[in-house]
């Protein structure tokens, strides 16, 4: 691995709020030197990416979890766009092939009057990452709309910038780490 770490954010937004933080988390991991791409998920790459070290992944938060055809279905009744309907992040995630040792920062946007409930898409994310192979670099973080379509609540693209500030930090510490299990490997 080169010394220049290389992200893919990838997000799924209805309504704008969840893109609007992955282009501010995006911000905050260039501010720290990572080399960055920011995709909708329906732009984003299906498989394993060959160039990437970190994945962050963002999602809105739909019935507690990650959406569902239904509940994008019902976000176009709504008035987001159609092409959101198709794939979200749910289905792009479980569509990575194993990608052991390679770290993913988890966020997702939900109800600020649903803040404190432990479901969210953030937790759901997590344990298909997990069951993909991926090193979660930490609890998902959820950041705050102020009703189904927005809009942010206040600072809440001051606190992504920060948080990716601090995942570019975890990113740099977890391959470290896995470039030292790599080389204790290839010596037994």
């Amino acid at each position: 691995m080169s010394t220049a770490l290389r992200a893919l954010v990838v997000y799924e937004s209805m309504f704008g709020n969840t893109a609007q933080v992955a282009r501010a988390v995006a911000e905050g991991l260039e501010l720290d030197h990572v080399t960055t791409s920011v995709r909708s998920v329906d732009e984003a790459p299906l498989g394993m990416p060959i160039d990437v070290d970190l994945f962050v992944v963002g999602a809105p938060t739909h019935a507690f979890s990650l959406s569902r055809p239904t509940t994008r279905a019902d976000a176009v009744r709504q008035g987001a766009p159609q092409r959101h309907e198709e794939l979200g992040l749910r289905e792009w995630l479980s569509a990575l092939p194993g990608a052991r040792g390679l770290g993913i920062a988890i966020f997702d946007t939900r109800v600020s009057k649903m803040h404190r409930l432990p479901l969210g898409a953030g937790p759901r994310a997590a344990r298909i990452a997990r069951k993909q192979g991926l090193d979660l670099l930490g609890k998902p973080v959820p950041f705050l709309v102020d009703g189904i379509k927005g809009p942010l609540g206040p600072h809440e693209l001051d606190r992504a910038v920060e948080w990716g500030r601090l995942v570019a930090g975890a990113a740099r510490t977890h391959a470290k780490a896995e470039a030292a299990r790599r080389f204790r490997l290839s010596r037994s």
